[in-house]
This record gives structure tokens, sequence and C-alpha cells, in this order.
């Protein structure tokens, strides 16, 4: 009897071990189905969330191609297309888009500024991204050039040139020595022309050692989209017959005046060295006659001429930004033909000031007679249809003319002078999601 009872005492232990091994079991089978749903959920939760993403993302550049294909930017805020669009078919989501618009900065009616946000939406997951745009303007480049040549003569960067800002050509550069690049170079040629018999058409060897070595210090594209520069300063000529601009007619002399006044001297007005303010909008044209200026600038002004633009001194800030980032004085100066410095211009020259010189080039007069000057200082940028000589030289050895030293006004992104013109385009200030 004893051994009876031993022998159900351990069956029944075992039975009980048995339900505990299945309860556990099971449980452990129920903790891993649990697993495997959170899994899916969070997995299905980060799809729908980069989906979201994506498809805010084709909003973006949806209202980037609508912007484009207005005839003027829009004045006022907006959503393109009145409501959410879908996406995909079968529809995988939805974005919906709103432009704002946030003026114009420092005064430049010619540049706006946008925010177009894009709420994309899968799954009942939203993401939203945030785009600050504004109209891309010739005033954002240290150098812009149609062409890399004078007369059909190639002009060539060298040894002792330096640009610290953005620099395009609608050709491809010539390139002598070891000159600097210390911001971003687009080419639409595929290639770069070197003075000693080179010609490079692959961006990863940026240089024909050892002779030409370009220093460059930011990215380099080679083959970018061109930009068609226009012939004549339309928005400038129409805010100087506006109210507060001044129109010129017939050769034309300006001194500006560091109280934030300028000298002007016109036959056709009578006025021989009559000081006056400023326009009060900043338009300055001068029809059917050169303009000559020099002198320092309290305030924003943009100054054109339908002929040559003459350089005969400095022209300097009042507020030098690069003391005081703060200034606001700003310059712009556009030429429908040249932008001529005078050949009797000091030995060390500086210009403060977005040159542009639609037909045809930013040039010392004389270029080519001795003996070599000192350095050229522009702050700000060169924008010109052909590139224009200011010095020669040969080997190493400057002959004539100016050393060029080109450094960028980092302010002109952000508050080009009034007036200036637009490329068409659009550029990316910052993102925010």
């Amino acid at each position: 009897m004893h051994n009876l009872f031993k022998k159900l005492n351990n069956k029944g232990i075992a039975l009980i071990a048995t339900y505990m091994a299945i309860t556990i079991l099971l449980a452990f089978s129920g903790f891993i189905v649990e697993v495997g749903n959170s899994q899916n959920k969070t997995t299905n939760t980060f799809k729908r969330q980069a989906q979201a993403t994506a498809i805010a993302e084709a909003g973006l550049d949806r209202a980037l191609i609508w912007l484009r294909s207005q005839p003027t930017p829009p004045g006022s805020s907006t959503n393109p297309w009145g409501g959410p669009q879908t996406l995909g078919i079968p529809a995988i989501g939805a974005y919906s888009v709103t432009i704002t618009d946030l003026g114009s900065p420092g005064g430049s009616p010619s540049v706006k500024r946008y925010r177009v946000a894009s709420v994309g939406t899968a799954g009942g997951i939203n993401r939203t991204l945030t785009n600050y745009l504004q109209t891309d303007n010739y005033a954002r480049y240290i150098w812009f050039t149609d062409s890399e040549s004078y007369g059909g003569t190639n002009v060539w960067f060298w040894d002792q040139d330096i640009l610290n800002g953005p620099v395009h050509t609608n050709s491809h550069f010539n390139i002598k020595g070891d000159p600097v690049f210390d911001g971003e170079v687009r080419s639409v040629d595929g290639y770069i022309r070197y003075y000693n018999n080179g010609n490079n058409i692959n961006s990863s060897n940026l240089s024909n050692p050892p002779y030409d070595l370009p220093d460059f210090r930011s990215t380099v594209t080679l083959g970018a989209d061109g930009t068609n520069m226009p012939t004549q300063a339309l928005s400038l000529r129409s805010a100087s017959t506006s109210a507060g601009g001044l129109r010129l007619t017939g050769n034309s002399t300006v001194v500006l005046n560091s109280n934030g006044t300028m000298n002007v001297t016109n036959s056709a007005k009578g006025w021989n060295n009559r000081n006056m303010s400023l326009p009060s909008n900043g338009a300055l044209f001068v029809n059917s006659g050169t303009l000559t200026i020099s002198g320092t600038l309290n305030g924003r002004l943009t100054a054109g001429s339908s002929r040559d633009i003459i350089i005969p001194n400095n022209i300097v800030y009042s507020n030098d930004p690069a003391i005081d980032p703060a200034s606001t004085d700003t310059l712009g100066l556009i030429s429908e033909e040249d932008v001529m410095i005078s050949s009797g211009a000091p030995t060390n020259l500086r210009i403060d000031a977005s040159i542009m010189a639609l037909n045809t080039s930013f040039m010392l007069t004389n270029w080519w007679v001795g003996p070599a000057k000192g350095t050229l200082t522009v702050f700000g940028g060169i924008i010109q249809k052909e590139r224009g000589p200011v010095g020669t030289f040969s080997g190493t050895t400057k002959v004539s003319g100016y050393s060029k030293n080109y450094q960028y006004d980092t302010r002109l992104l952000n508050s080009p002078p009034p007036f200036v013109p637009t490329t068409g385009d659009y550029i990316t200030l910052s993102w925010e999601n």
C-alpha cells in the first residue's frame, strides 16, 4: 500500500510539473506573439512615418516647380492647388502645401522670400516639412560669367587670385598656377582649361600637376545647369522713374558722401556738383550716357547706366561690414554695357559693390599698358557677360594692371542691393522638419 501511494504521489508531481511547463510555454508563446505584434506595429508606424515624410517632400518639390512656372513671383500666401493632393495609384497618402509670402529681404523689391510648408499624410500619420525659399539673384555670386574669354581670348585665374564665395560660369574656367577658390564652384562645360596644356574632364581630378594646382576648398560641379544673363536692368529702369527714384539723361558724375548724400553733375539738369540725398527707393539710372561714380556710401543704392559705368577712384562703405556685420550699407552697380576702371585709378583700388556688366565686361581701361599696379580689392561680387581683363602676366610676373583680391560680401545672399536682377529660379535658405 505504501508503494502504491508513493507511485500515485510521484505521478501527481509529474502531472503538476507538466501543467506548469505547459503554462510557462503558453505564457512565453503569448509573450512572443505580443512582441511580434508590437514589432509589427512599430515597423508599420516607421513605414507610415517614412511614407508621410516622402509625401511631404513630394509636396515641396511640386511647390518649387509651381513657383518656377509663375510669370512673376506671387505676392500673397496661397495653397496652389486648393486642397490636399493624393499621391500614388492606388493612393498611398496625400500632401497639402501652403506657400507664405515673407516679403522682400533688406528692402530689395525684386527679391522675394517664401515659407513653403508641406504636410504629408500616410495611414493616419502626418509629417510636416518646411522649406524657406528666396528668388535667386545675381548679387549672391562673388563671380559669375557667361564666358571666361574676352573677344575670343582666354582670360586666366592665376597664382595671386583668391575668391571666397560662390563662383559660376556658363562656359569653362581657365587656370594657371595655384589660384584659391574658397567657395562653391560651378561650370556649365565639363572641363577646365589649364595654361600648361591640359584639359580636365574628370571632376575627381581637378588639377594639372605639377604645373597648375588650383586650391578648390569647397564643392566643384562640372556640367552644371546654365543661367542666362539679362541684357537690361529692367527693374532698376522702372524704379528710377517711380516715386523716390532718380532718372538722369546724358553723361553724369556721382560722388557718394559718408553723410548719406551725393554730389551729382549732369548737364541736362544743369547740375554741377549738386548735393542731394540718395534716392529714397534706392534706384538711380542714367539713360543715354555714361555714369562716373566714386566715394563713400552711407545707405542702400543701386546705380545703373544704359552705357558704361566708369570708376575713377575708391568706392567704399561708410560702415565697413567687415568690421561691423550689422552694417546696412549696400551698393549695386549695373551697366548695360561695360564697367570700366579708369587707367588713372589708384595703384591699390577698393570697390565695395555687387558689380554687373550686362554687355560686356568689368575691366581696367588700357589693361595691357604697364607698369603693373598693386591690388584690386572687390568686396561684393562681379557678374559679367564676358570676362574682362584687369592686367597681364608673363610667367609668374605681373606685367600690367592689378592683382585680384575678390572678397565675398555674405550679406548679399539675404539682403541684396535694391532692384538687382533675378535669375528666374529659387534657392533654399533653410529647412525645418
